[in-house]
């Protein structure tokens, strides 16, 4: 139950109708567009946000501050998350380099962290929004990939997010209503209060590097493809969860559910250099080198999302060349 539920029939009573969400992890890439998106579709809802600032820096966007909160302080986590309907938990220490370099902080937040995220949840009651990426699945040796398909991570990040996605299902059941992500490689810029917020994924470090005049360079064997989601898509997508989580909530739903939150395009880093470099010559008449352009392609890296375009009526609208396209001509022509 709730801390906005009635103790007698479970649920929410008509004075406590307005939703308390809060955000984990809010000053970073993700967490900021999902704070812009979430105030934007419901903004009669109380919207709280937090992180300890070890990497993202927004302090604050539109109304919503974010507070400095470390969830490895279970104290301080719960005082934050006291009163939420909806726990959107994006606070993780991300990137398979990082979390190998710094193996003891990746347990204490990714496993530790996500702990005491559901470990409150199973407490009150509030329901959870949890992303486990699609590290979790190592080399698929299977398509079309699903929520189901079976874990074998190759890194500590991967595992990391596997102990705290069987951490999430096991604690929400019987207890909260979850919805788990199995999300793919991001890419896309956006802004915080005039300031660019991006990350290091390939598709914006192309971007970055043409921008620069600098030479695309692509290491071998560079036909490796993966699965690409715009941030803004996967933003709209802790929206589309936070809505139904609200009915499962008032119906007295339990456990967890998993979807492939994906986009429409898999492309291999080649795909990738060249589309970059063609759309930069196109559009902002950069001449770039043509990484490798013998290159043999792979097959598709093939997810199956009829899931979330069922059950959480969310699908991808932006496409990898309209969003390059964009990028290319803000830092080029700007």
């Amino acid at each position: 139950m709730t801390a906005n539920d009635d103790a007698s029939t479970g649920e929410r009573t008509d004075d406590e109708k307005t939703p308390t969400v809060a955000v984990t992890g809010a000053a970073g890439y993700i967490g900021s567009r999902v704070l812009y998106h979430l105030t934007a579709a419901h903004a009669d809802w109380t919207v709280t946000a937090m992180d300890n600032f070890w990497l993202g820096d927004v302090r604050q966007v539109g109304d919503v501050e974010i507070e400095h909160v470390d969830l490895r302080d279970r104290g301080q986590l719960e005082s934050f998350l006291n009163g939420a309907d909806v726990v959107l938990h994006l606070a993780a220490i991300t990137g398979v380099q990082d979390c190998e370099e710094r193996q003891d902080l990746a347990y204490e937040v990714n496993i530790g962290g996500t702990n005491n995220v559901a470990w409150f949840c199973r407490k009150t009651g509030a329901a959870l929004v949890f992303p486990f990426s699609a590290a979790v699945l190592g080399d698929p040796s299977e398509f079309p990939i699903t929520i189901d398909h079976p874990r074998d991570p190759l890194n500590w990040y991967g595992r990391t997010k596997l102990v705290g996605e069987h951490a999430v299902a096991a604690m929400a059941d019987g207890a909260f209503p979850a919805h788990c992500y199995l999300k793919s490689n991001l890419y896309g810029e956006h802004e915080v209060n005039g300031r660019p917020v991006s990350k290091g994924s390939v598709i914006n470090f192309f971007v970055n590097r043409v921008s620069e005049g600098r030479e695309l360079t692509v290491h071998e064997p560079g036909t490796q493809s993966r699965n690409y989601v715009h941030v803004d898509d996967v933003a709209q997508a802790y929206v589309k969860s936070t809505e139904l989580l609200l009915d499962d909530l008032d119906r007295g739903k339990t456990g967890a559910e998993g979807y492939e939150i994906v986009g429409n395009e898999d492309m291999s880093v080649i795909e990738i250099a060249e589309l970059v470099q063609s759309i930069a010559a196109n559009e902002a008449g950069r001449d770039v080198e043509n990484p490798r352009s013998d290159e043999t392609f792979v097959e598709s890296f093939d997810v199956d999302t009829a899931r979330a375009r069922h059950e959480l009526g969310w699908r991808p609208e932006r496409s990898v060349a309209k969003s390059v396209r964009s990028l290319l001509r803000d830092k080029c022509l700007s």
